[in-house]
């Protein structure tokens, strides 16, 4: 598929590096998102850039799909206007949007209906990741598609799981992903808060922390945008309070209890319930803030 035509459908944090990775790796892309601004800027990088799904699809061999959640999956592909109007038979849609394995599953069969290909392939790594092509995708669904895009998958990504041959694997182990993270980064929260209610330095507590058996990959990664006292999301609070949504249910049909995630889901509920659920994931820590009237870094301080 190498210099073929790829689309890429919503570029927020993870969409815009994955359309500026395939850019550099020479693939002709053409780029979908409802922001006018954002759809001037990538044309100005060499994308063709669009407000409706099937005018960007026209003459795709793949799809990328980087939206927010399983509605948006559905209305840019399905809804009025949606890609697959205008998605040739054997195209493939990559679908990276975190959702439930079931939705995964059933998308994939209506694809298929219309002689569309699906990769369920939800992504990990972050806006930086992301950016540099380096990517974790975890991927599943027929190896002929995945041969389809296997250039694609390398531009964007440093590596790539093939989990199974059929839709549904990649959401199921990207959903046991979220979990750690979800829970990695609320727990981080709290250590921090309780560190600062109890005197620490918060720069010095990371310090050690982060050179101790207690750190994490999470705890490392955003400890420093509360330090900072920067919430610019990268990752919202709402992602988790979807995320962490899409593991207790799948939880609840198994009759398996998740007490972390239940704790950890109620955390970032009730930091969106204070007005924070836009803001950056680490603004978790702010609930700990309006409970227990601690003080955090302050931008610029």
């Amino acid at each position: 598929m190498s210099g073929s035509t790829v689309g890429v459908i919503g570029l927020g944090a993870m969409g815009g590096g994955v359309a500026r990775s395939l850019l550099r790796a020479g693939f002709s892309v053409r780029v979908c998102d409802t922001r006018p601004d954002v759809r001037a800027a990538f044309a100005k990088e060499g994308a063709q850039a669009f407000a409706i799904g099937a005018e960007m699809a026209k003459g795709c061999a793949a799809v990328i799909v980087l939206v927010v959640n399983s509605e948006q999956a559905e209305s840019v592909l399905f809804g009025p206007g949606g890609a697959v109007e205008a998605l040739a038979p054997s195209s493939v849609v990559i679908m990276s949007v975190t959702v439930a394995p079931e939705f995964a599953r059933a998308l994939g069969k209506r694809l298929a209906e219309r002689r569309i290909e699906m990769l369920d392939a939800p992504v990990s790594g972050g806006a930086a990741r992301a950016a540099q092509g380096q990517m974790t995708i975890m991927g599943s669904g027929a190896p002929a598609s995945f041969a389809k895009v296997e250039k694609v998958l390398a531009a964007i990504a440093q590596k790539v799981y093939r989990l199974g041959d059929e839709v549904g694997p990649g959401s199921t182990v990207k959903m046991i992903n979220q979990l750690l993270a979800g829970v990695h980064i609320a727990a981080a929260a709290e250590a921090m808060a309780l560190g600062i209610k109890a005197g620490a330095d918060a720069a010095t507590l990371y310090d050690v922390i982060s050179n101790s058996a207690g750190s994490s990959w999470m705890f490392q990664n955003r400890v420093p945008h509360i330090l900072a006292g920067d919430y610019t999301p990268l990752s919202a609070v709402n992602i988790f309070v979807k995320d962490l949504g899409i593991v207790l249910d799948a939880a609840r049909k198994l009759t398996f209890p998740l007490p972390l995630t239940a704790a950890a889901h109620q955390m970032y509920l009730a930091t969106s319930a204070h007005g924070h659920g836009g803001e950056d994931d680490s603004a978790v820590i702010k609930m700990f803030a309006a409970l227990t009237r601690i003080s955090l870094p302050e931008a610029g301080k």
